[in-house]
């Protein structure tokens, strides 16, 4: 490992200072609002937040935009904020990407491609990304990670603890402690790309059908910190927005069957529902016909056990069993729950659900804007448990909701309106069992060469 890429105490003391003055500045600012009698969430503070982490970029940004699609990472004033931040961060020079494509692949990188474009198609928070054509002609993306980003991530990472404890202090309705430790543990896992290898093989062997592509990997351009994909040609999805209805809901169909299907066959979700992470293809009749399903960084696999308890959560729902419902949220890791503090947290789930338990076609909510999708029913929760709480959020809840709020969301972009109850369904198909589920799981990990996952893995 070069001494450019190692987790360097100079870089990550230097990172430690930077953020730390910036978030430690917003927490000063909060302590003297809380003399004054203003609220934690204000929409000063919520503005002086998004500046401090706005003008640092990097993976702490990432994080912030993360947490504000978590319904009770944040206050909503806060939430409505960060999700303004935009991973802008400045891309590598040319001069730059090639001493990084040398530490890579060695001297003679160049003579591995028929082309290489210096400047990237895509910049964002943990890397970039290049167009490259392989040998053989095939285009590719080549996604290649900054340099110092495991120094830059633990230093970000110990100021999420001082956002999160921010929030307990300030508001001790929700626990967020478990959340943190799942962020963190995921923002890590982006850095290594021979996993997010490995993570793609497993999407190309469970995601077979025609409407959701996924690209291969080419391992003889790849390491720990570039990887090399084939090159999905596809559109933006919000290029979609004035297309057919028809259109519109196949993109939506497809995008829908990602994320389900992998769940509740195998334990599996696609964690990062960024727009930026899909693209359209169009059939032979020039109409949309499926999505490229494009970064493979944040996938979460999910015991069994868990699975079943996200399925009897609908199921007690759909029927109005009380004593499933409460089982179902014990397996999702909520402790203690006294039925007040269920009845609370029903507001969410019968807003998640709420579209699976209506056999009709519709849209996935009414009079709502993407950006606002969720809103409504975070803010009446919180309200709630500070009533009636406080809780503590498992960590098995965040990738969950986060991917929810991200697909509603697209779905309200393309106005999609479909029968969500039948395509739950249809993906459901004859049932669910716990063994048969760990046994496919099992053997779809072993081909990817992944491990399976222990409970809060």
């Amino acid at each position: 490992m070069s001494d450019i890429e190692g987790d360097r105490f100079s870089a990550r003391a230097a990172r430690y200072a930077r953020v730390g003055a910036r978030v430690g500045g917003v927490a000063a600012r909060m302590a003297g609002a809380r003399l004054t009698g203003r609220e934690m969430g204000d929409g000063a503070n919520a503005a002086a937040l998004t500046a401090a982490l706005g003008s640092l970029k990097g993976p702490l940004m990432k994080v912030a935009q993360f947490m504000a699609t978590i319904p009770e990472a944040l206050p909503p004033e806060w939430a409505e904020k960060l999700q303004q931040l935009q991973s802008n961060a400045p891309p590598m020079g040319a001069a730059f990407v090639k001493r990084r494509m040398q530490a890579e692949l060695g001297a003679g990188w160049p003579s591995r491609f028929a082309a290489f474009d210096l400047h990237p198609a895509h910049a964002a928070s943990l890397g970039q990304v290049h167009r490259a054509t392989a040998l053989d002609g095939a285009p590719l993306a080549c996604k290649l990670q900054y340099p110092d980003m495991k120094s830059t991530v633990e230093a970000d990472l110990k100021q999420l603890g001082l956002i999160f404890a921010l929030r307990r202090q300030f508001d001790g309705a929700v626990d967020t402690r478990e959340m943190a430790q799942e962020i963190g543990d995921r923002v890590r896992e982006e850095l290594d790309y021979e996993r997010e290898a490995r993570h793609v093989a497993l999407y190309r062997d469970i995601l077979r059908e025609g409407d959701v592509r996924v690209p291969g990997v080419r391992t003889d351009l790849s390491t720990s910190r570039l990887l090399t994909l084939d090159w999905l040609e596809g559109e933006p999805l919000l290029s979609f927005k004035g297309a057919s209805q028809e259109e519109r809901n196949t993109i939506a169909r497809a995008m829908f069957g990602a994320w389900w299907r992998p769940f509740v066959r195998l334990g599996i979700i696609h964690g990062d529902p960024h727009l930026g992470n899909y693209t359209v293809f169009r059939g032979e009749d020039g109409k949309a016909a499926g999505i490229n399903l494009l970064d493979y960084g944040c996938i979460r696999i999910f015991p069994p056990a868990f699975v079943k308890g996200v399925i009897d959560l609908y199921m007690g729902l759909r029927d109005d069993d009380q004593d499933l419902v409460a089982k179902a949220y014990e397996v999702w890791g909520f402790r203690n729950l006294k039925p007040e503090l269920m009845e609370v947290l029903n507001i969410w789930a019968r807003f998640i659900y709420g579209p699976l338990l209506d056999d009709r076609e519709r849209a996935i909510a009414e009079g709502v804007s993407p950006g606002q999708y969720g809103r409504e029913q975070a803010f009446r929760v919180h309200k709630g448990l500070k009533e009636k709480g406080p809780v503590t959020i498992p960590r098995e809840f965040v990738f969950m909701d986060r991917a929810a709020i991200g697909l509603g969301g697209a779905f309200l972009h393309l106005d999609a309106r479909l029968n969500f109850r039948r395509m739950f369904m249809d993906a459901l198909g004859d049932g669910f069992d716990v063994d048969e589920m760990a046994a496919r799981q099992r053997e779809a990990l072993e081909r990817a060469g992944l491990s399976r996952p222990g409970a809060g893995s």
